[in-house]
Order: structure tokens, then C-alpha cells, then sequence
């Protein structure tokens, strides 16, 4: 009777021993497995990812695909302090490098862009990869126009076209062609209309491209926010950047703020917003206390 109770004992204990060790072997065997699955997993992750950009280009810095306004964002996105865009891959939007018309105050409205000699007919091209947002007309504005936003977060602006050649939410890449130079809109002569912007906010097109050797500022272009219009601001918010400051807090003390007129408005009402002097308001635009105030007018205020 012992002899039994002690070989069911020892039976048993081989029994365990073997299950063990085969699911010791499964288990390495199954290893192998898992890491191949893990890795088609990484590599269909890639593949939506890359797809998801496809369809819509910088889709996490943007909170939605509109083909309605050119300026869609105003308060709905949150601009960083600062962000580095890669600007490499890049085509030159033409061959041209006469500029005529610089980006900043001009007849008392805001310029947001450069205006580059071209003439009608002349090929425009893509500047970046990207999916076209818009394809448009607008009579008193930019004309024939095309709105591109690219993998980089770039969106570009291409005006004053004579025809368009792309569709809205066709993806190109750089040097495509998009359109045609031409005269459409506001426009007093043929030429392009050629604007950078970064989640709404403008970017001189002169920081990135040199349009008179052809080529790129440099390999990337460091966003600050509040400081991307003019030069004098810029050197401020990368001194302070270096320095370890907060590049956008000095943009925002160097800032030029203008006041677009509206309905409504008086000299008194934009001095009391903007904490400034009837006086100085007069000194800084060259007008007069008596000056007949235009609905569209642009007011520098600081």
C-alpha cells in the first residue's frame, strides 16, 4: 500500500514536471511569434499614420480641414511659443526673382505676403509636399487663388493667378504645378501673391525663401510666436531664445500693433483700446485729428 501511494506520488510529480516544461517550450517557441506580430503591428501603425497624413497634412497641429476661409483658425488653435519647421524638400513657387512688393504696412492696409514678378501664363509651382485646401475666387482680394497645407505645417497661399490647375483636397508634391501667373483680383499688374503661414499666423516668406538666389534661408526655420513679420522683431525673440528667455514674451513687448477700422470707430475709441494718444495715433499714420477714418483701413497703434 505504501509502495502504491508512493509511486502515484512520484507519477504525479513527473506529470507536473513535463507540463512545465512544455509550456516552458511553448513558450519559447511562441516568443519568436509575438515579436513578429509586434513588428507588423509597428509597421501598420507606420502605414496609418502615413495615411492619415496623407488625407490631412499636419493633422495634429490643426483642429479641422476647412475650404472655406483662408484665415479659418482665429482662436481655435493653441500657437505654440515656438516650433521648428523643416523646410527642406522644398520647390522655389517660381522662377522669377524680382520682388515688388515686400511683406508688411503698404497704403494703409497689411500686406500679409510677397508679391513677385511674374507674368500671365507663367507655371506656379508647390513649395512643399501637401494637400490643397483651397481653389477659390475672390474679386477684390486675391483673384484666382490656391490654399496648400503641407506634412511640415506650413500652409502656403499662392494669389492673382489667371487659372488654377489643381482641385481642392488633391495631393501634391513640391514643384508641382498649381496654377498659372496672372492678374485676377486686386491686382494692379501681373505677379504672384505669395504668402507663409503657420497655424494662421504670418510668417514672412522672406525668412525661409531667398527668391533671388532660388534656394532656402536654411534647412529649417524656427517659429516664435509673435515674431515672424519683421526683422527687427525676430532678432529680439532669438536673443532672448539663446539667452533662455521666452522668445514670445520679447516679440510681445517689441510688437507694432495695427487696428483694423470698423464700423464704429473713432480715433478716441482705438486710443482708449490700445492705452495710446489721439496725438501719437496721428503722429505714427500721418493723419490728422480731422481725418476721415475708411471701414478696412489699417492703423498702426504702437
Amino acid at each position: 500500500m505504501i509502495l502504491k501511494c508512493i509511486r502515484t506520488v512520484t507519477m504525479a510529480a513527473l506529470a507536473f514536471v513535463s507540463v512545465n516544461v512544455c509550456g516552458q517550450d511553448l513558450l519559447a517557441r511562441q516568443a519568436p511569434i509575438d515579436r513578429k506580430l509586434k513588428a507588423v503591428d509597428s509597421l501598420a501603425l507606420i502605414r496609418q499614420i502615413k495615411a492619415e497624413q496623407a488625407v490631412y497634412p499636419a493633422y495634429s497641429l490643426y483642429p479641422n480641414w476647412s475650404h472655406d476661409r483662408v484665415h479659418a483658425y482665429g482662436n481655435t488653435v493653441q500657437i505654440p511659443d515656438s516650433f521648428r519647421i523643416d523646410l527642406t524638400g522644398f520647390c522655389m513657387p517660381t522662377t522669377h526673382t524680382k520682388i515688388t512688393s515686400k511683406c508688411g504696412p503698404r497704403w494703409r492696409r497689411m500686406h500679409n505676403g510677397l508679391d513677385i514678378k511674374v507674368y500671365i501664363g507663367d507655371t506656379i509651382r508647390a513649395a512643399f509636399d501637401g494637400r490643397v485646401r483651397m481653389v477659390k475666387y475672390e474679386r477684390r482680394g486675391y483673384g484666382k487663388y490656391v490654399v496648400i497645407r503641407h506634412d511640415n505645417g506650413l500652409e502656403t497661399i499662392y494669389g492673382h493667378l489667371s487659372k488654377q490647375i489643381v482641385d481642392e483636397d488633391q495631393y501634391v508634391k513640391a514643384g508641382d504645378p498649381i496654377g498659372l501667373g496672372g492678374n485676377t483680383g486686386r491686382s494692379t499688374g501681373s505677379h504672384l501673391h505669395f504668402e507663409t503661414r503657420f497655424l494662421g499666423e504670418v510668417i514672412n516668406p522672406e525668412f525661409m525663401f531667398d527668391f533671388p538666389n532660388q534656394d532656402i534661408v536654411a534647412d529649417s526655420y524656427l517659429f516664435v510666436r509673435g515674431a515672424n513679420r519683421y526683422t527687427y522683431q525676430r532678432t529680439r525673440a532669438l536673443a532672448a531664445v539663446k539667452a533662455g528667455k521666452s522668445g514670445a514674451d520679447e516679440a510681445e513687448k517689441a510688437a507694432i500693433r495695427y487696428h483694423k477700422i470698423r464700423k464704429g470707430d473713432t480715433l478716441g475709441r482705438i486710443s482708449r483700446i490700445y492705452h495710446v494718444s489721439i496725438d501719437k495715433l496721428c503722429r505714427l499714420n500721418g493723419i490728422k485729428r480731422t481725418t476721415v477714418l475708411r471701414i478696412g483701413q489699417v492703423l498702426r497703434c504702437s
